[in-house]
């Protein structure tokens, strides 16, 4: 564990000094939790979001894309159960006043189990070799058996507790484990108390006329709000969907681990409508394109997995997150929910609208049911940061630094490089990057040896470099290197685009899709 943590600071600190992830307010000695892309990140993630986005609108005819407010009218987190029940299981440590979440502490307690049982695992697999069955000894080893029994009675005590809002339960689990706090290491806990996550503020010219407003914990409300008037202008018929990426806020206490949990972050939603009682057939469908829309990437399969939820939010009949594994354990980057019709039928009690959909085959009106799929940007761009991150060792002693981004999400897709800054040799580069740029983000780069520029674009994942030499003066060829492989091969300008091409176009993973 202390490595992948060494690990994952590295990857922190390659972020920043690439260009791809700032502290915000960082002059001012920064905020908390909240992060700002630089020059490369937002190239990464803005090509995230358009592979999402094209991936949802034009691989599927019947869905359709919005963009709401942020702000909207106070009552639709009423309705929508965020005023009364979007809340955290908080408590505090007395000795070090640091605040934590009481679920999260109990997770990583079981998370600790986990691990030393992997590590009897491979303990036992480097003692057995290739021998070794692993079935078979977490069946009989009684060590093992013994951690496992502890894991699972803990691991079923806290689902009950989560599932009742039992909050003396959680404390009590945490008391009777003897989880301490990181900072003081004490046992020294106060009771586990409820804390809304939503950011208020007040709109209005006076304050006597001023209304509570939120800023928006999640965008899907707003496609809720804005169903009819897609439906009826863009004369959907059922199954539909409605996409959108949109910022949301959630005022975390416990915010963390980089930008995986942020107070101010990027969701990327589709909310389904389909006729009830066709939910879960549609539920099925969805937890499976997700999946293959992750693992198209090439991140590499064995990195995900499905966690069904044990406690169900208030709206949802079945939901299930898509995890992926980073340094520090595997963890949510989307989830797939069942949310029912709950949104709808609130929206239509609170608003008194009538907000249903008439379905001319049955010739009835009725309330769709939902099927959401919900991903983080934020998330997903540390999770291709942190498989993509490599120190590579190389023959004669060397080392690189190298980013294996997916190519199409790449934020420069090829750098072009005059061998020498003379005869010649930059015009003619700049002839090939005025060429290319209106099909690929293209660099130009004449600073430094060969060698560090290289190092240079290994370390912001551009998939391929162009030098340009004297050769080229003379038959119009350019040496093209790949970055993960660093094989070389001389190639006729004029074939340029077409190489590259090939393996940057969005349009050859989209295709994967299919």
């Amino acid at each position: 564990m202390a490595q992948q943590d060494d690990v994952f600071k590295k990857i922190v600190s390659h972020a920043k000094e690439y260009g791809f992830v700032f502290q915000s307010s960082e002059i001012y000695d920064g905020l908390s939790a909240v992060y700002d892309y630089g020059q490369n990140g937002v190239e990464l993630k803005n090509n995230i979001k358009r592979y999402w986005w094209e991936a949802m609108t034009l691989l599927h005819e019947n869905i359709v894309g919005i963009d709401s407010a942020i702000f909207m009218h106070p009552t639709i987190w009423k309705a929508s159960g965020h005023v009364d029940a979007f809340n955290d299981p908080l408590i505090d440590n007395r000795d070090s006043k640091k605040r934590y979440r009481a679920d999260v502490l109990i997770e990583e307690q079981i998370a600790k189990y986990d691990e030393k049982i992997n590590k009897e695992v491979a303990k036992a697999r480097k003692r057995f070799g290739d021998s070794f069955d692993e079935a078979m000894f977490l069946q009989t080893n009684g060590r093992v058996a013994e951690i496992a029994a502890k894991r699972n009675a803990l691991h079923e005590r806290f689902a009950e507790a989560m599932n009742a809002n039992n909050l003396d339960e959680l404390r009590q689990i945490i008391v009777d484990e003897e989880i301490v706090c990181p900072i003081s290491g004490t046992r020294n806990w106060t009771e586990v108390r409820q804390f809304n996550l939503m950011f208020k503020t007040e709109m209005g010219s006076t304050a006597d006329g001023a209304m509570t407003v939120y800023l928006r914990p999640e965008t899907a409300q707003g496609i809720f709000v804005n169903y009819l008037n897609v439906q009826k202008t863009g004369r959907m018929r059922l199954p539909f969907g409605i996409a959108q990426i949109g910022k949301a806020f959630r005022n975390e206490i416990v915010a963390r681990q980089f930008i995986f949990r942020m107070r101010e972050f990027e969701q990327m939603e589709m909310q389904f409508f389909v006729q009830p009682g066709r939910e879960m057939e549609y539920f099925a469908y969805w937890k499976e394109q997700r999946l293959r829309w992750h693992k198209a990437l090439g991140l590499g399969d064995e990195k995900y997995r499905y966690h069904d939820h044990e406690k169900l939010a208030h709206y949802a009949n079945a939901a299930t997150d898509i995890e992926f594994q980073m340094p520090f354990g595997f963890k949510e980057v989307e989830g797939i929910h069942s949310r029912t019709n709950f949104d709808l039928s609130q929206h239509e009690k609170f608003s008194g609208k009538k907000i249903q959909y008439f379905d001319p085959e049955r010739n009835e009106s009725y309330t769709p049911y939902v099927i959401e799929t919900s991903i983080g940007v934020d998330r997903m761009f540390l999770s291709v940061l942190c498989s993509s991150y490599e120190e590579q060792k190389l023959e004669g002693g060397d080392t690189r630094v190298v980013l294996h981004l997916p190519e199409t999400l790449a934020p420069v897709k090829c750098a072009v490089m005059p061998l020498v800054k003379k005869d010649g040799l930059p015009e003619k580069a700049r002839e090939i990057v005025n060429d290319l740029k209106f099909d690929f983000s293209t660099h130009y780069d004449e600073k430094d040896s060969i060698g560090k520029r290289y190092r240079r674009q290994d370390a912001i994942g551009t998939p391929f470099c162009i030098t340009v030499d004297h050769q080229t003066l003379e038959d119009g060829t350019v040496t093209l290197r790949e970055r993960d492989s660093m094989q070389q091969q001389r190639v006729a300008i004029a074939d340029l685009h077409r190489l590259i091409h090939d393996r940057v176009s969005l349009n050859s993973l989209l295709r994967k899709l299919g």
